[in-house]
């Protein structure tokens, strides 16, 4: 069997905990800051974890992990 690839997308915007959950950065931080709150912009800070639903999805794209 050939080897399945993983898509590069994902690749670049996600990472897998230790425990196999999903990683990903905040939504909502790339551009238009002045509008967002300063609550919401130091709420975003760093990176969050995905829900199950979402995660089951963006790992169906990581098939080694």
């Amino acid at each position: 069997m050939p080897k399945l690839k993983t898509k590069s997308s994902v690749k670049k915007r996600f990472k897998l905990t230790a425990s196999g959950k999903v990683k990903s950065s905040q939504a909502g931080k790339q551009h238009g800051m002045i509008k967002r709150t300063n609550k919401q912009i130091r709420n975003q800070r760093g990176t969050t974890i995905l829900s199950d639903q979402d995660a089951r999805i963006v790992k169906k794209f990581m098939p080694y992990g």
